[in-house]
């Protein structure tokens, strides 16, 4: 750390409150939301985003901290009492001030009462004083909750290289409790409050059983641009009401977020901010989860990956310039990472991005992607399948019908569809009983201008 930057919880900022011009009007919240892409399981998909949990509370206002319009930009969530927490963070060295916040309340601390998230400036590339800045605004919420730095979480986005408009700040935050309510709406307005180039809002919610209670958990991301691993380019924020021990929790969530976050490709560019917040407050009624492996712990981080990788899939089906959402499935791997790293090469050929919007069943470019990734394997065992046409089999091509194939990708990205892209590297044993390893990707087929 460098030596002048003011420790979170230790600062001498002084909070001075005055009149802010904020608003939760209709008029700042006016974009659709994403379709559903959550896959099936053992869960129920339901209303209430990131207030479907029990024991936490959001909100989201506007705030004039964007450079144009009347879009909400300042997002509060919080709980009723401190959460387990966890986080998951982008590997880019130029990390912006509330990552490097974050990781360092994290270190120090496993549970919070709040994520404050602003939209407008990055808060990327800004030295020390961006640092401060990100210090004095946990400062100043905390003072509003009453509680101390350290119980705040801070995600930006925006213009990199922008300092924040603290005059702005420190007039609105103070604010943002008076507009705090556990609804679905309240959810939705902190949910349109993250967004930057986002099309569409990024919520979504499911209930699971655990040991005879309904256990809920909720999200809402961003993301558009700068998609791409390591993490995509997001921000994201989990809540949950199990009840779950710290370091099984962050588990969790990492491996959660590997499967889906990590997943997703828009134009290859992994960005300064990706950070994704899971709090857990433990309100459900629920038996402790101490095991991961155990039968309530699998229960729940099943549950946990589905609803990221349904937020992760509507991040790619809204990339920018994005006119279907490409779902590429591995299988036959000899581990996750290896199946991992196949989807995510395909994903990423802009080669097959380019076939796909000339709607060209070129697999050739599918077989390419897969042989570059670095992966070892005997090209006789490959396979290639586009949506239900097998194109490829035991490395040999095989005849098609290739008007048909081209139909399919045509009326899928008229729709805004999913192009189903399936993938066999071999007949490798996955981890425990699986018989294989299975891993998915995604990526968006983009509009002409883009490409």
């Amino acid at each position: 750390m460098v030596a002048s930057r003011p420790q979170p919880g230790c600062t001498a900022l002084q909070v001075v409150r005055v009149q802010a011009n904020v608003s939760t009007g209709a008029e700042s919240f006016q974009i659709p939301n994403a379709p559903d892409l959550i896959p099936d399981g053992a869960w129920k998909k339901v209303e209430g985003g990131v207030c479907a949990a029990k024991g936490f509370k959001a909100t989201g206002v506007y705030a004039a901290l964007r450079a144009a319009g009347k879009k909400a930009d300042l997002s509060l969530i919080v709980a009723d009492d401190p959460a387990v927490a966890a986080g998951c963070f982008t590997k880019n060295v130029m990390c912006a001030a509330p990552v490097l916040y974050c990781k360092e309340v994290l270190e120090r601390k496993q549970k919070v009462k709040a994520v404050l998230t602003n939209a407008g400036q990055a808060n990327a590339a800004t030295g020390d004083q961006g640092y401060e800045d990100a210090v004095n605004c946990a400062t100043i919420t905390a003072a509003s909750l009453g509680v101390t730095p350290d119980d705040v979480l801070l995600m930006s986005t925006g213009v990199i290289g922008r300092r924040m408009k603290m005059e702005a700040f420190v007039k609105a935050i103070p604010e943002l409790p008076k507009s705090l309510g556990d609804s679905a709406e309240d959810a939705h307005r902190a949910a349109v409050a993250i967004t930057t180039t986002d099309l569409v809002s990024k919520e979504a919610a499911l209930q699971v059983t655990i040991g005879g209670k309904q256990v809920h958990i909720g999200g809402m991301c961003k993301g558009s641009g700068m998609i791409h691993p390591n993490m995509a380019t997001m921000l994201g924020v989990v809540t949950c009401d199990a009840d779950v021990e710290p370091e099984v929790w962050r588990g969790m969530l990492r491996r959660a977020c590997d499967a889906s976050f990590n997943a997703i490709t828009v134009d290859g560019d992994t960005s300064t901010n990706d950070t994704v917040i899971g709090l857990a407050s433990g309100k459900s009624g629920a038996a402790l989860i101490t095991d991961e492996a155990s039968a309530d712990g699998s229960t729940l981080e099943a549950a946990l990956t589905a609803l990221l990788q349904g937020l992760a899939k509507s991040i790619a089906w809204d990339g920018e310039g994005a006119t279907c959402l490409m779902e590429i499935e591995v299988t036959g791997a000899a581990n996750d990472a290896d199946a991992r790293t196949v989807a995510k090469s395909v994903a990423g050929s802009s080669l097959a991005k380019s076939a796909i919007f000339g709607h060209d069943p070129n697999w050739g470019r599918i077989a390419a992607a897969a042989g570059y990734s670095g992966v070892q394997f005997d090209q006789n065992d490959l396979a290639v399948r586009l949506g239900s046409m097998q194109l490829m089999e035991a490395g040999q091509p095989l005849a098609f019908d290739a008007k048909a194939a081209s139909t399919y990708l045509k009326e899928t990205c008229a729709k805004h569809g999913t192009v189903n892209i399936f993938v066999s590297i071999g007949k490798g044993c996955g981890k425990g009983a699986r018989a294989d390893v299975e891993q998915f990707a995604w990526g968006c087929k983009q509009a002409l201008e883009r490409l």
